[in-house]
């Protein structure tokens, strides 16, 4: 059984790993003010960015979703790790060496399964690229020579060749310590007669990555005709590889992606190999399956495409001019909606794919293929109506009848006009207008359509009342709203993010200070933790350690990383704003306190048996009135006396 990780050493990782690094690695991040960064959060699907992260402090949050914490648990999250799998991560990629309690560095033995799957595929990547060079790999090299790459090409690829025996990659693992049951899982060897076999033999290979960089699984291509397999062979679907969240090269593509807000789909890894050396450093591929929707989830964050965005994000599909391609172009089409990017289509001459192409014209004719797209709502358009007669009425006919509901799916609607405009002239039909207006009522029905449909209550005419929706948290519940929680919730922010100015005052609050039960909560966790006062580098885990449960955990996450509700041009004035709070949840408890006492002085006078009750009572409003009073004009200074 693996030892548990030296608690000094899980700190160490935590620190030496900053989490915007990390989180960059799977989405875009932009400034959102307050030292915070902001992106379209990559454990919910949106449309606007509402995951935050604060690399001061060391966390995230999503104000979509409620889904938060540190470096760790954004890891753990997104790769589906347990947490000592995510800090051998971390500790890999910071090049720190783990120590375990029950004694000893890292043994291999003591890794999670994931970290050990994900070593034996980079291994094995560097056994396939040695083998490159060996003689048997000739057939391997002359074929990528033929396609125009060279051994500096292949070397940037990490492109390697896999021995025609049956075992020797496995062979190769075993002595590297790897079992027999790792590699079966890995998918790198499968089952034969007489124990493990390699998968890919005879073959040249491609290795997959992750958009970290991790070698996750591998393509393969066959290179002699005695070879009955398919033409390609991928990794099958194992805990680390699933081929439709996988896209080849985007580990080398992500910074350009998301730099230039384009990516070019391309068909196969030849392509991105070609595309790249062409100077289109944005290219990517699917691996063996079509692009879908989780592909489209990860260049959406990459693009940081959302309706909000001023400068919207450009996808652009490469297919062969055949009748296939053009079936394809138009599958993806059916994904255009799912983007708010602009989506385009190079179609490249003569039916050639770009590394065909980079062959027959060179680097710039495959630069000038992806410069010369077309939208893709217009290559869909051209491609339906090319399939009728448009000399006979019938033919005008359904032309339009075909083409008027893609159209109509065309969210913008300036640019929906336009098409509208323009499909009437492709098909011959003078009247403008009549497009415009079918297209137009054709919209109307889709938005109708994708409307949720109200409850059965609220359908029904003898219901009472319609049934209750159900509420998706996003902040404090509505009766969380008042002033009085407000200042509350920004009184525990700064304590939070600027702990150093709201102390020693804030420690002297009472958790009856709080009105709000989750503050109050989180209140007490700050008191547990050592108080404001005591703030250092560990003062945030320490709060959100003492949390009693996951809920009060991801609102103290939540608070960390809020940014405050002060105008950008006042960033200055934070300490003059600590004040402010500091003072309106004072003064709001003063006020609440004295109602209390009138109220127990009015109460105690009315009974009449009580007068010295009452005195007190009054006593403690008069002495609270000069402190409201003293609050009010001196600020934070009555504070401190």
């Amino acid at each position: 059984m693996a030892g548990r990780i030296n608690d000094e050493d899980v700190k160490t990782v935590r620190d030496a790993v900053p989490i915007d690094s990390v989180v960059s690695e799977y989405l875009q991040l932009r400034g959102a003010g307050g030292g915070n960064l902001k992106g379209l959060c990559p454990f919910h699907d949106e449309k606007s960015p509402s995951f935050q992260v604060s690399p001061s402090k060391g966390l995230f949050h999503c104000f979509g979703c409620q889904e938060g914490g540190d470096t760790l648990a954004f890891v753990m999250k997104m790769e589906h790790l347990s947490f000592s799998e995510a800090v051998e991560r971390l500790a890999a990629q910071a090049g720190i060496t783990l120590r375990y309690e029950q004694g000893g560095y890292s043994p291999g033995r003591q890794q999670g399964e994931r970290t050990r799957l994900v070593e034996a595929h980079k291994v094995a990547a560097r056994f396939y690229a040695e083998q490159l060079a060996s003689p048997e790999a000739e057939i391997g090299r002359r074929f990528l020579g033929e396609r125009g790459f060279d051994q500096a090409a292949a070397e940037h690829f990490v492109v390697g060749y896999a021995p025609a025996g049956w075992d020797h990659l496995v062979r190769f693992l075993r002595g590297r310590g790897f079992t027999d049951r790792e590699l079966l899982t890995s998918g790198i060897a499968q089952d034969g007669r007489r124990g493990p076999i390699d998968r890919f033999r005879g073959r040249l290979i491609w290795p997959i990555h992750d958009i970290t960089g991790e070698v996750v699984g591998f393509g393969a291509r066959k290179l002699r005709d005695d070879d009955n397999g398919p033409k390609y062979l991928n990794t099958p679907e194992t805990p680390i590889y699933r081929k439709s969240q996988v896209l080849y090269g985007i580990d080398l593509a992500k910074r350009d992606i998301a730099k230039t807000n384009r990516a070019v789909v391309v068909e196969g890894y030849t392509d991105v190999m070609a595309c790249h050396l062409a100077g289109v450093t944005t290219a990517i591929a699917t691996c063996g399956t079509a692009f879908g929707g989780e592909h489209v989830k990860i260049l959406r964050r990459l693009l940081m495409d959302s309706s909000s965005s001023h400068s919207a994000g450009e996808v652009v599909f490469t297919f062969d001019g055949d009748a296939a391609g053009q079936k394809a172009a138009l599958r993806a089409f059916e994904d255009d909606q799912k983007f708010a990017a602009r989506t385009s289509i190079a179609v490249s001459p003569g039916g050639m794919d770009p590394c065909e192409l980079r062959i027959a014209e060179g680097d710039e004719a495959v630069r000038n293929l992806i410069e010369a797209r077309s939208p893709l709502f217009e290559f869909a358009i051209r491609s339906i109506v090319r399939q009728h007669n448009l000399d006979t009425a019938e033919g005008r006919s359904a032309a339009l009848d075909f083409a008027a509901p893609i159209v109509a799916q065309i969210k913008d609607s300036a640019i929906q006009h336009e098409y509208a405009v323009r499909l009437a002239g492709l098909v011959g039909i003078p009247d403008e207008g009549f497009v415009v207006r079918r297209i137009g009522q054709l919209a109307r029905w889709g938005r109708e359509r994708q409307r949720p449909a109200p409850p059965p209550a609220a359908r029904s005419a003898t219901a009472a009342r319609p049934a209750a929706p159900t509420a998706v948290r996003s902040g404090p519940a509505l009766n969380h709203r008042s002033p009085a929680a407000l200042a509350e919730r920004e009184l525990l922010k700064l304590a939070l993010q600027y702990p150093e100015l709201v102390s020693p005052a804030f420690d002297a609050y009472g958790e009856d200070e709080f009105t709000v039960p989750p503050y109050t909560v989180a209140r007490r966790a700050i008191a547990e933790a050592g108080g404001a006062a005591g703030a250092d580098d560990g003062y945030l885990e320490r709060v959100r350690e003492a949390a009693p449960d996951d809920s009060v955990r991801v609102l103290i996450t939540e608070l960390a990383v809020e940014p405050l509700n002060l105008p950008r041009r006042r960033q200055r004035e934070v300490d003059l704003y600590a004040g402010q709070f500091l003072v309106k949840v004072r003064l709001a408890a003063v006020e609440r306190r004295i109602g209390q006492l009138e109220s127990t002085a009015l109460r105690a006078e009315a009974q009449g048996d009580n007068a010295q009750a009452a005195a007190d009572a009054r006593q403690e409003v008069w002495a609270l009135g000069q402190y409201r009073t003293a609050l009010k004009e001196r600020g934070v200074a009555a504070l401190y006396g």
